[in-house]
Parts: structure tokens; sequence; C-alpha cells
């Protein structure tokens, strides 16, 4: 893999499919498993800095120049995503973000948010710059919250609710909640209802279930079954829905630029072979040749999730 391109990559991954939308440019801007929270459920694994603190973590004027020459090269995405590795309300940068990517591009900009920090009146302003908010609940209280989010000590569920409440009275675009469910955590009556009532207070747009589909920070965490997520999607009311499959994607790559994305999103998140053929509008047989020579060369892991292998980058080097 030339390290040109790598270097071209640095902020940016993908395409990659995304049950809520579509295919997605992603950008990271802040490191590794930065973030408020320490979610038992995360797919990249546990946190290593639990923080509330907002910094200038990269250089977003690179960033918007490396999305800007990526669209040049004609890639095809129905959102540009700005999620990734860790929090991104993090960088105190972030609507520098926003408006740099408007300036480029008409390609829709969201945001994936774990939705703590939106209490700051700061946060809430940048984050109104986007055209969707996708943040998160997954606890009807405190004992919850702190039993399947692990949240920094200043971080709360009712900070989090009454700043997506007051984000919803600013926002004009679409805020989509994610609810992640954990079977025998936040699956009976009582919390489903809790839920309920928190979500009237957020009064988002639409109310997305999610599950372990992808390998945990915990292992103990399990998938929630479909005919359990659709009975509490009917609970939850009207606006609410089981994340479903992603549509297919296809276009062409260099083989070369291919290996670049392709380790580029299993640095960022654990995908199956059929993740990849998705995002990326590859073949089975290209998607299994790129994973066979990335595990021979060390350079990403196989875990077995349910009947599904999901390759990612290792935490440490093989």
């Amino acid at each position: 893999m030339d390290s040109k391109e790598t270097k071209q990559r640095r902020h940016i991954y993908g395409p990659v499919p995304s049950r809520r939308l579509g295919l997605s440019l992603g950008i990271d801007i802040v490191p590794m498993k930065v973030c408020t929270l320490d979610c038992v459920y995360c797919q990249l694994g546990r946190t290593t800095e639990k923080s509330t603190v907002r910094r200038e973590f990269v250089d977003i004027d690179a960033v918007v120049a490396e999305v800007k020459s990526r669209l040049a090269e004609g890639v095809r995405t129905d959102h540009i995503t700005i999620g990734g590795s860790g929090e991104p309300t993090l960088n105190s940068r972030l609507g520098d973000l926003i408006d740099g990517l408007h300036s480029v591009t008409d390609i829709p900009v969201a945001v994936l948010t774990n939705g703590t920090l939106f209490y700051r009146a700061d946060v809430r302003a940048e984050c109104a710059k986007a055209d969707v908010v996708v943040p998160s609940l997954d606890a009807g209280d405190a004992a919850v919250f702190e039993a399947v989010n692990r949240p920094a000590r200043d971080i709360s569920i009712e900070k989090l609710v009454s700043g997506l409440s007051t984000f919803r009275d600013e926002f004009a675009g679409e805020i989509w909640l994610e609810v992640f469910i954990v079977p025998g955590v936040n699956t009976n009556r009582e919390q489903i209802e809790k839920m309920k009532e928190l979500v009237g207070r957020i009064r988002p747009d639409k109310v997305q279930l999610n599950t372990a589909v992808r390998p945990p920070a915990e292992k103990s965490v399990e998938p929630a079954s479909y005919e359990t997520l659709a009975a509490i999607a009917r609970e939850m009311g009207d606006n609410c829905e089981v994340i479903a499959d992603v549509p297919v994607g296809c276009r062409d790559r260099q083989s070369r630029e291919l290996t670049a994305d392709v380790l580029s999103i299993l640095k960022r998140r654990p995908c199956s072979v059929q993740d990849l053929c998705t995002g990326l509008g590859i073949t089975a047989e290209e998607a299994m040749r790129q994973v066979t020579d990335l595990r021979e060369l060390g350079l990403i892991v196989a875990d077995l999730r349910g009947d599904t292998v999901h390759f990612r980058a290792p935490s440490k080097p093989c």
C-alpha cells in the first residue's frame, strides 16, 4: 500500500454501509476511543480516555481539503458523516468543520453523537449547522445509564435528555435517536416505559433500535432478537423502527486504492465481507481476497459473532 494514499485518507474513511444513512463517507476528528462514555456495547472496544474537555484535535482545514479531494474522485455517498473513533462533539472546531463541508458540497452532513454534551450551548449551536443529528439514548433512568453507558463523572442522564430537548427547540433539521438494546438490561417493561417518556421529551423525528450485531466491548453483551426489537418498536410508537439492512452499492476501484479503503474502514469499525461489498461496491470474491491478504500481513484480525465473521484492525499489532 502506498504511504501517500494512506496519508490522503488520514481523516476520512469509506463510504461504509450504514443502516441509518445509506452509503456514508465517514470523518474522524477525535482520536480513537476518546469519549465521554465507555459503553458496554461499543464495537471499538473500551474507552481509553474518558473526558468531557473539548479540544482542537486535528487540523480542520486539512480535513475539509481531504474531503474535497475525495469527492473530486467521483465517490458516491448519501451522507458525509462526522463520527468515527471517538465522540465528535469533543472537537472544539466541529462547527468550523460543518461550515467547511457545506462550502465544498451539497451532500447532507450528519453528526453521530452520544448526545452527552448537548447541555452546552456551544455544542448545540455547532451541531445545529448539520442536516441530520443522530444522538443516542440507551436507558430510562440513572442506574441503567451507569450500567450501559458508564459515563464520565460529570455526565448524567438528565443532562443528556434536557440537552437534547433544548436542541430540539433550536434545530430545524432531522434528529434520529438511536436506542441500543441490551437484553436483560434495558429490555424490561419498566425500562421501555421510562425510555418512552424520555423520548417524548426529546421529540426526535425517528427512533431507531439497534443491537450488538458486531463484537462489543464487553463479551457478555448479546444481541437482541429481531422479535424482541420489533416488540419494543411497537411499544415505543409509530416513529420507532428497527434498523434494516442497507442497500447494495456499486462502483469501480483500483486494487491498491481498494486495499487502502478496506484497511481505513476496518480501523474504524468491524465489518463482515457483506458490509465491505455493500460499502465499496465490490464482489464477495474481491472482499475475501482483500481481507485474506490483510490478515496474512497481520493488519487485521477476525472475530466470530453468531454465524458471521467480522474483520477489524487489532488493538495492538498482531
